[in-house]
Order: structure tokens, then C-alpha cells, then sequence
């Protein structure tokens, strides 16, 4: 089956986008000492500062720069989609494909608690635990890493219920196949014909659902942040940064306008790899 052009177009373009999102987030300490600012530093002269030659894409309500802020919250925002997007998906495969493997009272235990995290409301359970101040447990909160680590896990805990059950679902569809029957006559062991022989063959569907946690992860990040429960100030995240305008979108708008076009670019380059890669089974 011959495939149309815009299929490959879309799988690069949303790779690109990605890329170049990566490489800048990556290159914001080089591109902070070719403006000489201090992103995390208030300077309250400059406050809603339009874009000029200094500031590229003009300043925050404290004087801070945005293109700065914005690079560094990039590495923020980025770091939380991948890390849950990651976890989620290699926990969600171990899980489905071991329901799928060993069926039984097993495959319903998984499957149960699946369909359980799947009823429950996320949202209002994302804020309630984002909201748990951990440092009544000795853990740190307000600290860049810890913040991260902290909604990184928050969000896998219902992340990987989705992949769970594609996996599990496509994977009950290849052990039914005479291949595998095949490569179990031949003497293959049950670990080998989970990795070698089904999982590959449905990488797939898996890389799907992957692109498509990285955009979740990251929409569910932003709006933590932008309700005061994800990643705390001075480290700026998308969502925070987003927070911080909202009192002046209308005077200064070029302060909401980047993060959330940052955001937008994101999701929909995430959207058009998943696509990409849908489209080419």
C-alpha cells in the first residue's frame, strides 16, 4: 500500500518542532550569556517591557526576561512530558503485556485497577494530590527537581492505565497468532517470545500512545502550574509563567502569548508524530 506524501511530512514536521523546542530549551544558558541577563532575578524598572534589542520578546511582570524564562521553562515542561510520557509507557507495557501473558485472576487484578484509575476524575485528583505538601513527609517542595520528580510521579500514576490496556489488547491479538505458536514448538522461552516476537510487533500502537502521553504530560503540567500546585517560583515552568500574565493580558499580552504558544507548538508537534506514526502501520 503506497502511503501519501503528507503522512511522512507530518511525522517530520512534528519531529522537527520537537527538536527545535529541545535544542532551545538545551541552549538556554548559551543564550543567556549572549544577553547577560538573569532570568530568575527581578529588575523592577524594567517591568512589562515591550521586545526590544535587550529583551527579544520584552519582560514579565517582575523585569524579568521572557525569552530567558521562557528557554528555561522549556527544559521544565519538557522534562516532566518526556519523564512521564517514558515511565508511563514502560510501566504500561510491563503491565499489559504480563496481563495478556499470564491472563487469568492476574490479568483481572491488572485489568480491575485499570478500569478503576480509568473512573476515577483525574483532574480534581491531580489537584488534590499536587496539593499534599510532602514536606510534612520530610521530602522537599519548592525546589526545582523536587517539584519536577514530585508531578513526574503524580502524573504516571494515572499515565500508564492507557497504555496498559493497548498493550494488553494488542498484544492478546499477536499470542493468538500461529507465529508464536510456532516459535513456542520451536523451544523459544516465554521471555523470548514476549520481547523478541510480540513486543516488536506491537511497538506501534505503543509509539502512539507515547507522542500522544508526552502532549498530555505536558497540558496536565501546565495547568498544575498555572494553579499554583505544580512547579513553585523562581523556577519558571510554561504554566506558571502563564499564571504570573493573567492580571495583564491585556496591557502586556506578549506575556501570556509565548508560553502558551510554546504550549500550543508542543501539543500539536506531538499530535503530528502520533499521527505520522499511525498513519504508516
Amino acid at each position: 500500500m503506497r502511503r501519501s506524501p503528507s503522512v511522512n511530512l507530518r511525522l517530520v514536521l512534528g519531529l522537527a518542532i520537537l527538536a527545535l523546542l529541545a535544542a532551545a530549551a538545551a541552549g538556554a544558558g548559551i543564550v543567556q550569556q549572549m544577553l547577560g541577563h538573569d532570568p530568575f532575578a527581578p529588575d523592577l524598572f524594567q517591568r512589562y517591557g515591550e521586545a526590544s534589542a535587550d529583551h527579544p520578546l520584552g519582560t514579565d511582570e517582575l523585569g524579568r526576561d521572557i525569552l530567558l524564562r521562557l528557554l528555561h521553562g522549556g527544559r521544565v515542561s519538557l522534562a516532566v512530558g518526556l519523564g512521564v510520557a517514558l515511565g508511563a509507557t514502560l510501566l504500561g507495557t510491563g503491565i499489559g503485556l504480563l496481563a495478556a501473558w499470564r491472563g487469568g485472576w492476574m490479568e483481572a487484578v491488572l485489568m480491575r485497577l485499570a478500569d478503576g484509575l480509568l473512573a476515577l476524575p483525574a483532574l480534581p485528583l491531580l489537584v488534590v494530590l499536587a496539593a499534599v505538601d510532602t514536606g510534612r513527609f520530610g521530602l522537599p517542595r519548592g525546589e526545582a527537581v523536587a517539584d519536577i520528580a514530585r508531578i513526574t510521579l503524580i502524573l504516571m500514576l494515572f499515565g500508564w492505565v492507557g497504555v496498559a490496556r493497548l498493550a494488553r489488547a494488542a498484544a492478546l491479538t499477536q499470542l493468538s497468532l500461529d507465529y508464536v505458536a510456532a516459535a513456542r514448538v520451536s523451544g523459544a522461552t516465554e521471555a523470548r517470545v514476549l520481547l523478541r516476537h510480540v513486543l516488536p510487533n506491537i511497538a506501534s500502537p505503543i509509539a502512539v500512545a507515547t507522542a500522544l502521553a508526552v502532549a498530555g504530560a505536558v497540558l496536565a503540567e501546565s495547568t498544575l502550574s498555572f494553579l499554583g500546585l505544580g512547579i513553585q517560583p523562581p523556577a519558571p515552568s510554561w504554566g506558571n509563567m502563564l499564571a504570573n500574565a493573567q492580571e495583564m493580558i491585556f496591557a502586556a499580552p506578549w506575556t501570556a502569548f509565548w508560553p502558551g504558544l510554546a504550549i500550543l507548538l508542543t501539543v500539536t508537534a506531538c499530535s503530528l508524530v502520533a499521527d505520522g506514526i499511525r498513519l504508516r502501520r
